[in-house]
């Protein structure tokens, strides 16, 4: 009975942390506007199976991030998604999709039919597909927010434009892998490594060039979006055909 009335205070006061703050009465973690038995059972079903009522629960944001010093306050992450370490090239990601995949072409590209001219999703121009006027990634379709966390999104063309005129860029290599040193206004610093792309099966200018994306379709052509390009030489935006797979360093949502 000792063990079981423990127990009972110590779920308690999780009910009162979990709802402090909140418009619902305190302990009300199902928020029905009641302090049932219910409750309890959310929050054990949480503790045991980590769902919350029908949807899982997101794992704790374990990823770490930079702060350098840029006139937005952006903070970008010190890896890609996917790798464990910032020398490491992560995943590759089509443009618009959340896995990573063995073949990259349209054939097998998410918003499409099959082809360049049959996009399903995120189009402007009638030539390319079905037109929606999306230009910019909605949240279930960021491989960053999918994969990180709410807390973490593909970086807009203005958040690269910010990091390429404000940062110092120097091409070095890192436990034997070539990339960028980015260096902010502050000291601060994080690495890109140059992972290249891959179309097919290949995975092309490994060592030599990073291809990062962003988060918006390319304004001209629809079947093509912006990315971070670098060589050894400078670093700039560009684009590429959204069916490719590329690498991709998440900013931290303020």
């Amino acid at each position: 009975m000792k063990k079981f009335s423990s127990l009972l205070i110590v779920l308690l006061l999780m009910l009162a942390s979990f709802t402090a703050g909140l418009e619902f009465p305190r302990g009300d973690v199902d928020q029905d506007g009641r302090v049932t038995v219910g409750d309890v059972t959310c929050l054990i079903d949480y503790l045991l199976n980590g769902t919350w009522g029908d949807e899982p629960v997101p794992p704790p944001d374990e990823h770490e991030w930079v702060d350098l010093g840029l006139p937005s306050g952006t903070l970008w992450a010190t890896c890609n998604v996917g790798a464990d370490n910032p020398e490491d090239y992560g995943g590759y990601f089509a443009w618009g999709e959340t896995d990573t995949e063995d073949y990259y072409d349209w054939d097998t590209y998410k918003w499409c039919d099959g082809t360049m001219y049959s996009i399903t999703k995120y189009c402007i121009h009638s030539e390319y597909g079905t037109v929606d006027n999306k230009t910019e990634l909605d949240p279930e379709d960021d491989a960053a927010y999918v994969n990180w966390g709410p807390s973490w999104r593909i970086p807009t063309t203005e958040q690269q434009q910010e990091l390429v005129n404000n940062c110092t860029w120097t091409w070095t290599t890192r436990n034997n892998v070539k990339g960028q040193l980015v260096t902010g206004p502050n000291g601060n610093t994080i690495f890109l490594p140059a992972a290249g792309y891959r179309c097919f099966w290949s995975l092309n200018d490994a060592g030599t060039r990073g291809y990062y994306w962003l988060r918006s379709i390319y304004p001209s052509y629809s079947d093509g979006a912006y990315l971070l390009y670098f060589t050894s030489a400078y670093a700039d935006s560009d684009y590429y055909r959204r069916c490719n797979g590329q690498t991709i360093r998440p900013v931290r949502v303020p």
